[in-house]
């Protein structure tokens, strides 16, 4: 690890997914500009990377999900653990800003309650969708949960837990719905696939989403198809994937990164794996059918103890399905395309969903959420 100066003034954040990467990142820069003294070290991504003063490791690239995968990378948890727990004790922080990911920052979190250092946690674990005892176990480790769904509140404050609404930080970053026509020229229907982030959801996800678009086009041949990827993926790890369907994808399909959401924002309908991406969608205004598959394992712990009934937060939001979920065997290419030409094929649907989704950003509270979580850090601080 690489030296440190000494400092009141350091803070550790630590993150584990893509979303939570970015999300950190723009609550670094928001503490940065309210005291550029700050020393900030991070465990991440690379958006992380770029705005901290010092990066220990990037555990985003690891994308560990479910419930059997996280014991393959045990050693790597230990090495991490203990990586962390001797920066806690040699530089002794300011305080510890944990950033979702909840089966490793729970341990991180007991690292710094053990030596008397303050924690936040900065977007919750959804413990509202299973496991709400973790709210208790959060409650006990933290100065303040702060939260971007305004109905966690009561579930932290119930649990004994400091806790405040900061918003929902892609109400910074997610662009309004723009204005399209109901039925492009030519049927020229833009479709976004959005596997997921993680290496297990992109092998799962990526090549039934390929072969529904297929699907798709040989009703609308001149329908085109963009798969929206995360930094931490590279084409060479896509490629094999869109070539175990159709080895000329390349003049169908296009690998698109970016952070603006420029060329999304215009998609006419996406696939999209459930999660973060399923309500950038809906605040886009994007029609969608939303799928899920995991290991066989998982998925039996997760029916059992799930305490929603959906799992695309839009649904889980609006308290009804707008969207279509199709999980496990019932996510398959045949099923997807249906779905999709369901709404395709009718305009009025199509528009009474994008209707359905101009509520959610009234129920997520007011930009700057990054903002408001960074003053109530520095003001627990000082």
């Amino acid at each position: 690890m690489a030296t440190i100066i000494p400092t009141t003034k350091n803070i550790l954040i630590v993150a584990g997914d893509p979303s939570g990467d970015a999300h950190a990142a723009s609550l670094i820069k928001a503490l940065k500009a309210k005291d550029p003294e700050l020393s900030i070290t991070s465990i991440g991504g690379g958006r992380m990377r770029a705005v901290s003063s010092h990066f220990i490791y990037n555990l985003v690239s690891v994308g560990a999900v479910g419930f059997a995968e996280p014991f393959k990378n045990f050693f790597l948890w230990l090495k991490l653990i203990r990586l962390v727990r001797r920066y806690l004790e040699e530089k002794r922080p300011a305080c510890v800003i944990a950033v979702d990911f909840y089966g490793f920052n729970h341990q991180v979190l007991g690292l710094a309650a053990h030596r008397n250092i303050p924690a936040f946690y900065y977007i919750s674990p959804q413990v509202w969708a299973s496991r709400p005892g973790r709210a208790l176990k959060i409650a006990r480790l933290v100065k303040e949960a702060l939260v971007i769904f305004p109905f966690e509140e009561e579930i932290y404050r119930k649990a004994g837990c400091r806790v405040s609404f900061v918003g929902h930080p892609l109400l910074d970053s997610v662009p309004a719905p723009a204005e399209k026509p109901e039925v492009p020229e030519q049927c020229a229907f833009r479709i976004g696939i959005l596997p997921g982030s993680r290496k297990s959801e992109i092998t799962r996800h990526l090549p039934i989403f390929v072969q529904a678009f297929y699907k798709i086009k040989s009703v609308y041949p001149n329908a085109r198809a963009y798969v929206f990827a995360v930094p931490e993926f590279p084409d060479e790890k896509l490629v094999p994937a869109l070539e175990s369907v159709d080895r000329y994808w390349s003049k169908d399909i296009e690998i698109v990164r970016e952070q603006d959401h420029r060329i999304r924002s215009t998609m006419d309908f996406a696939f999209t794996c459930s999660g973060t991406a399923t309500l950038e969608n809906a605040l886009m205004g994007i029609p969608m059918t939303v799928a899920y598959k995991m290991a066989s394992f998982s998925f039996a712990i997760a029916s059992r103890i799930a305490k929603v009934s959906y799992i695309s937060l839009v649904n889980i939001l609006l308290k009804r399905p707008v969207v279509k979920e199709l999980m496990q065997e019932k996510a398959n290419p045949a099923a997807l395309a249906q779905e999709a030409l369901a709404l395709l094929n009718n305009p009025p649907k199509m528009a009474a969903m994008r209707k359905e989704f101009l509520a959610l950003r009234g129920m997520l509270g007011n930009p700057g959420a990054a903002e408001r979580a960074a003053e109530k850090i520095l003001g627990h601080l000082k």
